[in-house]
């Protein structure tokens, strides 16, 4: 067996565990200057929350810092302002992964249906997501889930069609992996307890196991990150380190492998402490403040540079 020099990765990551905290921050700076495959699209500012209406205005603010960094963004539902995304994002040459936000109220469900079938006639979707973590929350039945999709799909012939969750679920759910043209995977070593250290290895394997229930099917891995800040959970710890590292190792491992990956997630937003603890708040590529939260001339990174040395 001969040594591989072009091989850049090993299959825990780039071996970023020697590096001092500036050359992982130079090395986070030149892989995400390179760009990415996809981001989920944080649209809400600080005060705001979803149920909030939100404005074309904010929406191209951040779409336009976005813009140089990314192919593709992830949109969560079709009200509310949300609808404005795809439809922006499509001026600025980006690609739309468009979700439907369906939950236990009818009436909003046949809203944001609706909302997608309009966007995508309209030529404003690549993907249409039916659902995001429906099973997961137990908001709907399967049933009633698959309903939707198939409705979805005798509308939308020419724009492939999925439901959002975490990746385990298409294999505990066959009919639902069934209904679905492209199956869309959440993958959170950090959600599991798993330690950064091992989180490359721990996501890989979450893939795999999403293509293989996937049977043929393409797969895309339509959120993962790492929190900059918070509680630790289990193994899993939160902090501006691992945060570079974690997104450093799946970007890499994106363009090796040819997996596309939705990085979870653009913008700090201080709503999501509500549901998910302090480590809410501190999933964002940029901050609540729209600054970059990694790059060494950052007001963050210079904070936490006297923090690390």
């Amino acid at each position: 067996m001969s040594y591989r020099v072009d091989k850049v990765m090993s299959l825990s990551g780039g071996h970023l565990e020697n590096k001092t905290l500036k050359g992982l921050q130079n090395l986070f700076k030149r892989v995400f200057n390179n760009g990415m495959h996809g981001l989920c699209f944080s649209p809400y500012l600080e005060g705001q929350e979803p149920g909030d209406h939100i404005t074309e205005k904010q929406i191209r603010k951040r779409m336009k810092i976005i813009k140089p960094y990314t192919k593709w963004i992830r949109s969560f539902s079709c009200t509310e302002g949300n609808e404005l995304i795809p439809i922006i994002a499509k001026e600025y040459g980006i690609k739309t992964l468009v979700g439907a936000w369906l939950g236990n109220d009818n009436e909003i469900n046949k809203k944001e249906i609706a909302g997608l079938k309009r966007l995508a006639n309209q030529g404003y979707v690549d993907i249409g997501a039916v659902g995001n973590e429906v099973m997961y929350r137990g908001d709907l039945t399967e049933d009633e889930l698959i309903g939707f999709i198939y409705d979805v799909k005798r509308d939308l012939t020419n724009t492939p069609v999925g439901y959002v969750d975490a990746y385990y679920e298409f294999s505990h759910r066959p009919k639902i992996t069934q209904a679905c043209d492209v199956i869309l995977a959440n993958c959170y070593p950090f959600w599991e307890g798993c330690s950064n250290e091992y989180s490359l290895i721990y996501i890989k394997d979450m893939y795999n196991q999403a293509i293989k229930a996937a049977n043929g099917k393409k797969v895309i891995i339509t959120e993962t990150g790492w929190p900059s800040d918070g509680k630790p959970l289990q193994g899993a710890i939160p902090s501006y380190e691992n945060a570079m590292k974690y997104f450093i190792n799946t970007q890499q491992w994106s363009k090796e492998d040819n997996v596309d990956i939705f990085y979870f997630s653009s913008f700090d937003e201080s709503w999501k402490v509500g549901a998910e603890g302090d480590v809410g708040a501190f999933w964002g590529l940029w901050d609540k403040n729209e600054q970059t939260k990694f790059y060494s001339n950052s007001p963050l990174s210079i904070k936490n540079i006297k923090v690390f040395l």
